[in-house]
């Protein structure tokens, strides 16, 4: 998202995190703008019965936990590293001096924020209004979208992850990616989706 080099020069400072560790809370203040360089970041909200609830998946040039930078609230949910991961932290202050000195930068930032918010937006009417086919194949779509739209997409997330990402158990998911197999809406390939 922003080039390595200007963050840098900005002060950004790296930070490891292994697999399973924290980078922050739900809850807690918002203080840094943070990249990843390597790795993967998961945002999960902690449900009191143990399971998550998977808000997002972040990977290697992506940014994560914005929002509650830029408006000043607490984080909505907590960022857990799903694999060893780097990421760049900057603090807020050097960020907004770096967008006053960069208007390019800041109109992508904004942009990824707005996709975001898209997401959100339709996550949020498929989990309240539609049965578990429309919702998977939104999701699905929405994710082929967001890689070009290939002819062919091999969707590379587990059942279970797409089971966090839409509030449905992991057996409605596997049921659900079965029937819509059998009505040709999706394939199966060495049992990974293919739309």
């Amino acid at each position: 998202m922003i080039e390595v080099e200007i963050l840098e020069q900005f002060g950004a400072t790296q930070k490891s995190l292994a697999k399973g560790e924290i980078l922050f809370d739900e809850g807690e203040p918002a203080q840094f703008y943070y990249q990843i360089l390597h790795g993967e970041m998961r945002m999960v909200n902690r449900i009191e019965d143990g399971t998550e609830f998977l808000q997002g998946i972040f990977q290697a040039g992506q940014s994560l936990g914005e929002p509650p930078l830029f408006g000043a609230f607490p984080y909505p949910a907590s960022a857990v590293a799903s694999q060893p991961t780097v990421l760049l932290r900057l603090a807020y202050p050097a960020l907004l001096e770096l967008l006053r000195q960069n208007f390019d930068i800041h109109q992508r930032l904004f942009a990824t924020l707005a996709k975001r918010l898209e997401y959100k937006s339709m996550q949020a009417c498929e989990m309240s209004s539609y049965p578990a086919a429309h919702q998977l194949l939104t999701l699905l779509d929405y994710f082929k979208r967001q890689a070009g739209s290939p002819p062919s997409y091999l969707v590379t997330l587990t059942r279970q992850e797409l089971a966090d990402l839409t509030g449905l158990r992991v057996e409605t998911v596997i049921r659900t990616v079965k029937q819509l197999e059998l009505e040709g809406k999706l394939a199966l390939r060495d049992g990974k989706i293919v739309l």
